[in-house]
């Protein structure tokens, strides 16, 4: 298709395209500084709407958009994106899909690694995780649906670790030292109780409502979460499907939160009973520590703290995970070091068993 030259001076586009039900629709795009430009346009968006990936990267990367944005969860989708946009499309962005090979993922992966910060620190091997599996996934995503040969970070190997950072906690006497101090502001002290004595996800504390709660029978309700996007206060389902469950709560705690609720006024069921931020108690966090002078923990290790607590109490990784909405092979995994090690008692029976001519 040709292209025209604007009454303003600039250049425009104007061609045909099928939309999503094979209908033919003409597409006008107006602004182009020269020619050239308006040409170059016309021919990436010509390329993009055949999925031929002699497109470049970014290109791609908005028919990817397209296809998983609306599958995703909306907090899901805004890190994906973010990730994308800041670290994968500057380096790959120009480069034709079907011509990016192994080494270059190569050298965007070093890139990384010799990254540092200005306090000298390099990127955490959970974010270099992270990265990498972002991009895995567009070019799996352009393997299995535009006919891609190969996804060449396959070839080029994975950089990072999952879940590599160290896991911190706070044991019951470091808690009980903490949550003293933050008795000087109920809310606070509260939101603080919930994390520890309940090992939710912050995300789901601060989508509680009164309706969540069942103080007769103990129980706590689990089936939201909350995040501050784009500035708009945004309430989701929660992480996973494991996620939405029952949690039963000790008697003191029914005791605690109602004493809260008694503080609320004219507090509707469905209103958030903590309507303060993450950064908050962030603050909150730093504010406790320097108070006692315990070892700085992040928001998410209360939940470390939650789990290790009922481990040192005995219960089976399926009774936690079913707490905490995990599965319980993760919490095997991730918790395995906690867990008291059984390998002298399985020496002591196997001796026993061959003592008594049991084989």
């Amino acid at each position: 298709m040709p292209v025209y030259k604007d009454k303003n001076g600039t250049w425009y586009v104007m061609t045909r395209c099928d939309d999503w039900q094979g209908q033919r629709k003409q597409k006008c795009k107006r602004g182009f500084k020269t020619k050239r430009e308006a040409q170059d346009w016309e021919c990436r968006f010509l390329l993009q709407q055949g999925g031929d990936l002699d497109m470049l990267f970014k290109d791609f990367y908005k028919l990817y958009e397209q296809d998983m944005k609306a599958r995703l969860k909306q907090n899901t989708w805004e890190h994906k994106a973010c990730v994308i946009k800041s670290k994968i499309l500057p380096y790959f962005g120009e480069k034709s899909m079907k011509d990016i090979q192994a080494r270059d993922v190569l050298t965007w992966q070093n890139e990384l690694l010799r990254h540092r910060d200005k306090h000298g620190k390099p990127y955490s091997e959970t974010y270099l995780k992270n990265l990498h599996n972002q991009l895995s996934c567009i070019f799996n995503h352009a393997v299995r649906y535009y006919d891609l040969s190969t996804n060449p970070t396959a070839k080029a190997g994975s950089i990072g670790v999952k879940n590599a950072k160290e896991m911190n906690f706070w044991t019951k006497d470091e808690y009980m030292q903490f949550s003293e101090v933050m008795m000087d502001k109920p809310i606070s002290f509260y939101a603080f109780e919930m994390l520890y004595w309940c090992g939710i996800r912050l995300g789901e504390l601060l989508a509680l409502t009164t309706a969540d709660f069942d103080f007769k029978n103990r129980k706590l309700r689990i089936n939201k979460s909350y995040q501050r996007l784009k500035g708009q206060d945004v309430i989701t389902e929660p992480k996973t499907k494991k996620s939405n469950r029952t949690i039963e709560m000790p008697d003191f705690l029914c005791e605690e939160m109602q004493e809260y609720f008694s503080m609320l006024y004219d507090q509707k069921p469905d209103e958030r009973i903590f309507p303060i931020s993450k950064s908050y108690l962030h603050h909150e966090m730093d504010r406790g520590v320097k108070a006692t002078g315990l070892k700085r923990i992040r928001i998410h290790d209360l939940r470390h703290s939650h789990v290790s607590l009922l481990i040192e109490l005995s219960f089976s990784a399926v009774a936690i995970a079913d707490r905490v909405g995990h599965e319980s092979i993760e919490i095997t995994y991730r918790y395995a070091h906690l867990f008291p090690s059984k390998q002298a008692e399985m020496a002591n029976r196997l001796g026993e068993l061959k003592k008594g001519g049991g084989f």
